[in-house]
């Protein structure tokens, strides 16, 4: 028999081992994804979580998010340890939109520029913003936006962007530039109107920078589904994140891929543009593992899927 003090070695050598194994194979290396302001993990298998992080000012969207925005989500893109991805805003609120302090350089004419030069930077600057909103979008991803409290300005550009809204009951959203003397112009007017399909109530927001609560959201079709508290909302957040890592990551990205090009293309067009990607896809070893799953009564989350 072992004594007790070697009993007590080898489950204190067990622990250190434990203490340093690496992280899972299936969860990012966070340390790609190291930003200003952006505070990003990996909490689960195959799923990234990334948070709006300027609390202090209510995550008001600045040069250096909209930079690290489009870091994040092409790196994303193209890491292979990430199949769903959750955005979400620490703090009080999701994001008070655009930090106009921040914008003023940016957006103010140059008095010793003519016209053409300032509106060659300015339309500069707003295509770099634009790409913020356009990185999430392109990425094959799936990404789910999980909103608390207010979503303002640019933050509709942002979430619009998104694959699937999650909300609290004490969210509220302002498409607010008109209020500021411009149109909004990163994206809520292109996107907005196909997100709910209400191109009435779209125009209704923009031109009147009312205050979309969180019940007119859901009933309109801006958000999935409401929750009591951010806590429970993120916690439905990452299991719906969890659950669509568990499917081929073929089928899943070829879903994200022809849902957007269906949305800006005729049905025609969209079917296909399908048949001829199918052609390829179809021939992927997880349409054998999914019907052999299938057949044993198991679920795609029993099913090891090869990395994409």
């Amino acid at each position: 028999m072992l004594s007790s003090s070697r009993i007590m070695t080898q489950t204190m050598n067990a622990m250190k081992r434990l203490a340093v194994r690496p992280m899972s194979a299936n969860v990012a290396d966070v340390g790609n994804y190291k930003f200003e302001t952006l505070a990003v993990t990996s909490p689960k298998d195959f799923v990234l979580h990334v948070e709006l992080n300027r609390p202090d000012k209510l995550n008001a969207m600045n040069n250096q998010m909209w930079s690290d925005m489009i870091s994040c989500f092409d790196i994303a893109a193209k890491d292979s340890n990430v199949r769903a991805i959750v955005v979400s805003g620490k703090g009080r609120m999701f994001t008070a939109g655009l930090d106009l302090m921040a914008a003023a350089s940016s957006l103010a004419p140059d008095p010793n520029s003519d016209v053409a030069r300032n509106a060659f930077r300015i339309h500069g600057f707003i295509k770099f913003a634009q790409e913020s909103c356009n990185s999430i979008e392109r990425c094959q991803k799936p990404v789910i936006a999980a909103v608390h409290n207010g979503c303002i300005g640019v933050g509709v550009d942002a979430i619009t962007a998104c694959d699937i809204r999650l909300q609290t009951k004490d969210a509220y959203y302002l498409a607010k530039e008109i209020d500021v003397g411009l149109a909004p112009d990163v994206g809520t007017l292109q996107r907005l109107p196909k997100v709910i399909g209400n191109d009435s109530v779209a125009r209704e927001l923009c031109l009147t920078a009312r205050k979309l609560e969180a019940d007119e959201a859901k009933q309109i079709g801006l958000v999935s589904r409401v929750y009591d508290d951010k806590d429970s909302m993120m916690e439905a957040a990452m299991e719906l994140a969890s659950l669509i890592a568990t499917k081929s990551p073929v089928a899943v990205q070829s879903t994200k891929i022809h849902m957007n090009y269906s949305r800006d293309h005729t049905t025609q067009e969209g079917l296909d543009y399908m048949a001829s990607w199918n052609a390829a896809m179809l021939q992927t070893e997880d349409i054998t593992k999914s019907a052999q799953a299938f057949m044993a009564k198991k679920t795609p989350a029993d099913v090891e899927y090869s990395k994409l």
